[in-house]
């Protein structure tokens, strides 16, 4: 049964540096729009770790919550009243939800974000995958990946620090983890299921190695899409937007208290702007 909003009026926001090309306005003012909240507003604010403090110092009552995004997420956790199971195996908030108390709770929406963007795709769970990088997002992956995935995780990296702290994350959330060099990096494309959660230009190499027929491959990045390698994969492929707008119906969810957000509305409205973007 649908869920009415915890409030008539709200002001909501994405924080970050930089935030001038961040889509998460477009998606939640599509929800508003559908949801009928005529009375709430989302907008960006550029925010740098030195600044979060006096920035939350700084927001009033009709404040309802907070989108994070780097390099906030873990700069955060000390300034906030509690943090979710969910953002604390991973140490990184990129949800702030206030409550009529003023209390400011933490969460991540970015772990059961991907795990919805592959089941909607059909993958409930594989036998083993690679994960491609070792930033914040990859943490996020193997948190998904400790509920999807039976078997060993291979984490392609280019430093030993690098592949210690994935063998770390894999440890604390429950994954068999082993690690590679990133020169061996397409042997890893041959996995049921591939994420890659690396800077835009990183995985165009590989485009040339991917086999011919594919598993599933989920690229993070959004803009500019497709990467080399998204358009070069023999298989299912699910790209940043697909994350961006599962971890955004969930916030909405959060911050609104309405439930269900509506997921078609805010990617078509994704998929309108990068177009727009595009030219």
């Amino acid at each position: 049964m649908p869920h009415s909003p915890s409030r008539t009026t709200g002001r909501a926001a994405v924080l970050g540096s930089p935030i001038t090309h961040s889509l998460s306005p477009v998606l939640h003012r599509a929800a508003y729009a559908e949801l009928g909240l005529d009375g709430w507003t989302y907008e960006r604010h550029e925010v740098t770790e030195d600044g979060i403090a006096g920035f939350l110092a700084g927001l009033d009552t009709s404040w309802a919550g907070l989108s994070l995004t780097m390099p906030l997420k873990r700069a955060v956790i000390p300034l906030l009243d509690g943090i979710s199971e969910t953002a604390a195996s991973v140490e990184a908030v990129n949800t702030v939800v206030f409550g009529p108390d003023g209390r400011r709770s933490g969460d991540n929406t970015d772990i059961p974000g991907m795990i919805a963007a592959l089941e909607e795709r059909g993958v409930h769970s594989v036998e083993s995958a690679t994960v491609l990088g070792a930033g914040a997002t990859a943490s996020s992956a193997l948190a998904a990946l400790a509920r999807l995935c039976k078997g060993e995780v291979t984490a392609y990296v280019r430093s030993e620090e690098r592949a210690r702290q994935m063998r770390r994350w894999g440890e604390r959330l429950g994954v068999e983890v082993r690690t590679a060099d990133w020169a061996r990096a397409a042997e890893g494309l041959r996995a049921p299921l591939v994420i890659s959660t690396t800077p835009s230009g990183a995985t165009d190499g590989l485009a040339q190695a991917v086999p011919a027929t594919g598993g599933t491959l989920f690229d993070v990045l959004y803009d500019p899409w497709p990467t080399a390698l998204a358009a070069a994969w023999h298989g299912p492929v699910l790209g940043g937007l697909d994350l961006l707008v599962h971890q955004a119906v969930l916030q909405v969810e959060l911050m609104t208290g309405c439930r269900p957000a509506p997921l078609a509305a805010m990617r078509a409205a994704g998929e309108q702007e990068l177009r727009s973007r595009a030219g």
